[in-house]
């Protein structure tokens, strides 16, 4: 199994003068989950080199059993800072794809041209996408083959509005993914603020937050050995 993996580069969390990037948790969880399994990872982002991490991320009390394995992990360490640019990697060398979140990709990912290409490539050649917390934003572009939106008609979820009003960002992002999903005709469901959630429809698998992340991973490696959801 090789699977894609795509971090933000985007670190600035609006004119707040604050920094954001990717989530810890949302990519070391899945990473091991996918890694202890076999799977082959690569990581990449659509600048290259050190993809920013979310300060708020690295707070004690973000921290679990996985984040601090990362933090001990040099090889790995060493792998994200030399992360591929996005734009050198082609959909054709790996089975899947997996987006963890942070609110980085509510501004880059969510527009970025490459990514959004890759998405449709990977899904459009039946291979396995897959999203955790505000990572389904690179999915609002995206397009089916009839050239409707990817989500449209589609079970997905992904962070919700009131978990974006308790981390006090609803009035920062670009866009509340929630609302943004909604909008495209997806059918989004959430469950307890905070709670492992996912939702699967075919070859599309999503995760709420953070907590949903290794969820998400397992979903990922199911599908790709064929087994029925």
């Amino acid at each position: 199994m090789k699977i894609l993996i795509v971090l933000t580069s985007h670190s600035e969390l609006g004119n707040t003068g604050h920094k954001t990037g990717f989530w810890v948790e949302e990519f070391a969880a899945p990473y091991y989950v996918l890694a202890d399994a076999g799977a082959v990872l690569t990581i990449a982002s659509p600048k290259g080199g050190q993809p920013p991490v979310d300060p708020k991320s690295e707070a004690p009390e973000a921290q679990t059993p996985d984040t601090m394995r990362f933090y001990k992990d040099g090889d790995l360490i060493d792998k994200v800072a030399h992360s591929l640019k996005l734009s050198d990697v082609h959909q054709e060398d790996y089975d899947a794809v997996f987006y963890p979140g942070g609110h980085g990709p509510l501004w880059d990912l969510a527009n970025d041209k490459n990514s959004i290409h890759l998405i449709e490539e990977f899904y459009n050649n039946q291979k396995p996408i897959a999203f955790v917390c505000h990572a389904p934003a690179a999915l609002i572009h995206a397009k089916a083959i009839d050239s409707e939106p990817l989500v449209r008609g589609k079970h997905v979820t992904g962070f919700s509005d009131s978990e974006e009003d308790q981390v006090q960002l609803s009035n920062i992002v670009p866009f509340l993914l929630e609302d943004e999903l909604k909008k495209l005709g997806a059918h989004y469901t959430k469950g307890d603020d905070w709670a492992s959630y996912t939702q699967q429809d075919g070859l599309l698998i999503t995760g709420q937050n953070p907590a949903s992340s290794a969820a998400v991973a397992q979903l990922l490696l199911k599908t790709l050995k064929g087994e029925k959801q």
